[in-house]
């Protein structure tokens, strides 16, 4: 392929044609973007200013058009969604209609965005509301976690909830669907001491539903566990024809695993064995199942030696 040559002359002749031609384009570009435009911008709506004792429940989405107008250099950004986020909405009009105009909140608007920037209209122009009654409810918070523990620790009493119950308001008929709060999920990992923290509560999906407070405190007892073994007397149930049974053997032997500050205190008191008699009067077993009809929340059963009695019915 011929390579053409220039002379010193030449060359220093292009450089300064092309140095014109940028020059040029570059003067044009800006002040194409000086000029004003009309372009559509997306933004969030934040409201303000809610009526008293009535829950609201927009009826469109919380995202408008709208028709600004401004520089080049702000269509630049718009399109890249730097300006503007969101903008706030007061909603006191709604204390004696369902609807809110925005033509009539248009100063107030443009205060928010940059003052070369002008709104001339939003899409759609009036946000509608559904109303109702405003009611206040309390319900209990469930606590959903996710925990994993080192080996042979795990909760030992009861996990603590601060508040127990939280306060949600909205509609009637949304209340009443309500019986209790979940919070966000706890995830915790490796745990091997007990745990204080806050935790949120779920945010709801509702719109015209609220609640108070936002988060909860958690305290989780954690206490390192080992095995205990107790023996147990067997309780024999439903045996309504008072049959004479006799048990073989007629106490078992229990392993569980217990939180070390809980090893002296939990003894045979907080467990009790039972077998039931429509086992074999009904099911036509020849062995008893053992079951256990009382036994300590945070203590975690390993075996029972046995499992399954034999008995003798003398009628």
């Amino acid at each position: 392929m011929p390579f053409i040559k220039l002379t010193k002359i030449e060359r220093k002749r292009f450089l300064v044609l092309v140095t014109c031609l940028l020059l040029a384009i570059a003067g044009w570009l800006f002040m194409a973007l000086n000029n004003k435009y009309v372009y559509t911008a997306k933004t969030v709506l934040v409201y303000k200013n809610f009526p008293q004792n009535k829950a609201f429940h927009p009826l469109q989405s919380d995202t408008v058009d709208l028709q600004v107008e401004g520089t080049g250099w702000q269509l630049l950004f718009a399109r890249l969604r730097v300006n503007p986020q969101s903008i706030s909405i007061s909603l006191d009009k709604l204390s004696n209609r369902n609807y809110i105009l925005f033509s009539e909140q248009l100063y107030s608007v443009n205060g928010q965005l940059e003052t070369s920037q002008k709104i001339i209209s939003v899409r759609p122009d009036t946000l509608y509301f559904d109303f109702s009654k405003r009611t206040v409810k309390r319900v209990p918070v469930t606590l959903v976690s996710n925990l994993s523990f080192v080996k042979q620790f795990g909760i030992s009493d009861d996990t603590e909830l601060n508040p127990r119950y939280v306060t949600v308001s909205g509609p009637q008929e949304e209340l009443s669907k309500i019986k209790t709060w979940e919070t966000d999920t706890l995830k915790l990992r490796n745990i091997h001491d007990s745990v204080v923290t806050r935790v949120g509560m779920k945010q709801t999906t509702l719109k015209n539903v609220s609640i108070f407070p936002g988060s909860v405190e958690v305290r989780l007892p954690v206490d390192e566990f080992t095995e205990k073994t107790v023996e147990l007397p067997l309780k024999i149930i439903n045996n309504n024809d008072y049959y004479n049974i006799k048990l073989y053997p007629k106490k078992i032997k229990i392993t569980f695993m217990v939180a070390l500050s809980s090893y002296q205190q939990v003894n045979e008191d907080f467990i009790e064995a039972f077998v039931d008699v429509n086992e074999w009067k009904l099911q036509k077993h020849d062995q008893l199942t053992v079951k256990l009809a009382r036994f300590p929340d945070y203590c975690k059963v390993v075996r029972l030696t046995p499992d399954k009695i034999d008995f003798i019915i003398e009628k």
